[in-house]
């Protein structure tokens, strides 16, 4: 099938690549040359594992194409599916200028029919939005081709979106029950076909419906993270040890294991923003969404335990202290520094007067980015963070490490060679690596979160 992806970012790339790969010949379309000259050179913009790969082996079979192209990329694509980002706005809102500019484009352009997808999230009623957007565009025209706007969340977890692309757990596809819609869904089932083989994947709803879906689950995978982070909270002044905690409560079906990992505080791109912009649609409905603004207000609150647990332990000044950090990109396998928990624990380090030395396995150059802009209001603060080769050369005569994105080359350090290089033997687990009794027996002084041992050497 002839595919067309808008947006180049972290969806759209992700979704074209793995299209591609499955012999679809698909056309990825950016406004922004950068990011097209960086991807028709060979590299990609984005940290994802396996991705590389897959874009560098379709680019060279000719099933995947990049360009600036508009006109190009709707003349491609049967499938035009739009994949630009949708930012919080000042409100809390999704911002859709980038979703309904995509739409306008496909409006101008289009000469025969096409199946508009809504890969971006996005709240409910976008699509029929864009279906206005296209329909002003071709009566500006004077034209009456026919088109379907159809909605696929996707559910894509940042350093394993490939592996969540090839194989995925559910499809999401909201189409409307018109003779275009129907046409829509026959094409979007051929393009699913490879997917549901073995088995049926596919959920088919109401377009609004499949808009709904994708805000409704990240803001249930927050709720459980944010509820974990509160009890361990109380874990840690009532004697008790959230780890065995999870395990108690996670054996029970009803519940399970997933997304019940205490630690300081989520990030990234969704989750935030997801968040957010659901408490905003019901809000226009004048409703309120209580327990979705406890799970903002608790994330919000959990990214300075790991702070407070320092403050504590060394006091409100921090003046002639100096921090290891392990971990910078809100989760593991990304570069994604968007709402990361490190970047408040460094605001506050260095406005207790601390000086910090930093690792991240991949997350360096766009952590210097971000942080940059963070102290743009103090840009001689950049010069007390020092950025390492490695996450021993961090340790070098620091007072206390602190972890705070649980890579898996953290897990298990030399803990001799950790304690010879710090000052003091003292660690500040925002992850809950290590167990409190191993670290007791080691000797070194464990902070973790809702554990409740914490041992001193």
């Amino acid at each position: 099938m002839k595919i067309t992806i808008i947006g180049t970012g972290y969806v759209g790339l992700v979704t074209g690549a793995c299209l591609a790969e499955l012999g679809n010949n698909v056309f990825c379309l950016d406004v922004d040359p950068r990011k097209i000259d960086i991807l028709n050179s060979g590299g990609i913009p984005i940290h994802e594992p396996g991705l590389a790969d897959i874009v560098a082996r379709n680019r060279a079979a000719g099933r995947l194409h990049f360009s600036t192209d508009v006109a190009a990329s709707v003349a491609h694509g049967d499938v035009q599916f739009i994949a630009v980002g949708t930012p919080p706005d000042e409100d809390g809102s999704a911002d859709l200028q980038y979703v309904l500019a995509a739409a306008r484009n496909i409006g101008r352009h289009m000469t025969g029919f096409k199946v508009v997808v809504d890969k971006s999230t996005v709240p409910v009623g976008t699509a029929d939005k864009v279906r206005a957007a296209i329909a002003d565009e071709l009566a500006a025209r004077g034209s009456a081709v026919r088109y379907s706007v159809v909605s696929n969340p996707e559910f894509l977890k940042e350093g394993a979106a490939v592996e969540d692309f090839m194989r995925p757990d559910r499809i999401v596809i909201g189409c409307d029950d018109s003779p275009e819609g129907e046409q829509a869904r026959g094409l979007m089932r051929k393009l699913y076909a490879p997917f549901n083989r073995n088995h049926e994947r596919t959920f088919w709803m109401d377009v609004r419906s499949a808009e709904f879906t994708k805000y409704a689950a990240n803001a249930m995978l927050a709720t459980r993270i944010s509820f974990m982070n509160e009890l361990a909270n109380l874990a840690d002044k009532v004697g008790v040890d959230i780890e065995a905690v999870r395990h108690g409560i996670g054996s029970d079906p009803r519940i399970g294991y997933s997304f019940l990992y205490a630690g300081c505080g989520y990030g990234g791109s969704c989750f935030p923003k997801d968040v957010q912009a659901l408490e905003r649609t019901a809000r226009e409905y004048d409703q309120d969404l209580l327990i979705l603004r406890a799970v903002e207000a608790v994330n919000d609150n959990q990214k300075h335990v790991l702070g407070k647990k320092i403050v504590r332990r060394f006091g409100k000044d921090l003046a002639g202290k100096h921090f290891a950090v392990w971990g910078l990109a809100f989760k593991p396998n990304t570069d994604d520094m968007r709402e990361a928990p490190s970047r408040v624990l460094l605001r506050e380090m260095i406005d207790a007067g601390a000086t910090a030395a930093v690792y991240d396995p991949v997350a360096m150059a766009e952590a210097r980015r971000v942080l940059e802009l963070d102290f743009a209001d103090r840009p001689e603060a950049m010069e007390r963070i020092r950025f390492c080769d490695n996450p021993v050369d961090a340790l070098r005569d620091a007072d206390a490490l602190a972890i705070v994105t649980e890579w898996k080359a953290f897990r298990s350090p030399d803990f001799d060679q950790l304690k010879s290089l710090l000052k003091s033997p003292v660690i500040f687990d925002g992850r809950n690596l290590f167990e409190p009794q191993v670290m007791a027996e080691t000797g070194i002084e464990y902070h973790g979160i809702g554990r409740s041992v914490h041992t001193r050497a």
